[in-house]
């Protein structure tokens, strides 16, 4: 007992914890992925100014940020990827949202390199693809990573919402323990602990690797 609360159901219950959090980091993880790679190449779509491309790609970035997670995800389940296994029905979910961000992300940290980069890149022989690989891209990374970073951090808590279509992540798993215990409050603390823990230990390593890439400026 802490503090008038019983913790004594993690004894039987912690695996259950342990398995929610796998499928919790598993699914942040491939999302991440599959989302920069999609968000990434939107981004820099939508620097070369192409009119008629990026009416098309603004639209769909304001109706991806003007519709609840929790409604793309059924849409997705239900309607679009009915064939899918639920692990990857939510992917899918998370991906086309968080790519949306990470694509407005990349074309503001594109933005910010001085165009004279380029230019000087082609001054010395290098094409517009080596040029955006070995020069813009390396400085727009710098740019970008603290806010890649939130993403990835809202990224994690968003994966809660997938519970709304039975996906035994973190969240499902805390209200199953709920239902199997009859505690109502207990279970959600050592959920949000176990979330505090991983996005805790992620802004940790970031800033470690933020500081390894400032020291080689």
């Amino acid at each position: 007992m802490i503090f008038g609360m019983n913790f004594t159901f993690l004894q039987k219950y912690w695996f259950y914890y342990v398995n929610g959090a796998k499928v919790t980091l598993q699914l942040a993880f491939w999302t991440l992925i599959f989302a920069t790679i999609l968000g990434v190449f939107i981004g820099m779509i939508r620097v070369q100014n192409y009119r008629i491309i990026s009416t098309i790609i603004d639209g769909w970035i304001n109706f991806i940020r003007g519709v609840p997670v929790m409604v793309q995800i059924f849409i997705i389940y239900y309607g679009i990827a009915t064939q899918l296994p639920q692990f990857w029905a939510a992917v899918l979910s998370l991906t086309i949202n968080s790519s949306v961000y990470i694509a407005e992300h990349t074309r503001a940290g594109l933005q910010a390199v001085n165009k004279g980069q380029m230019e000087a890149a082609r001054c010395i022989g290098m094409s517009n693809l080596q040029g955006y690989w070995y020069i813009i891209i390396p400085q727009a990374i710098k740019n970008i990573l603290p806010s890649l970073v939130n993403e990835f951090i809202l990224l994690i808590k968003n994966t809660s919402i997938v519970s709304v279509i039975a996906l035994h992540e973190l969240t499902y798993t805390s209200n199953s323990v709920r239902a199997n215990t009859f505690l109502a409050f207990e279970p959600l603390i050592v959920t949000a602990f176990i979330y505090f823990i991983m996005t805790y230990i992620l802004k940790k390593l970031v800033g470690v690797l933020e500081r390894k890439l400032h020291e080689h400026d």
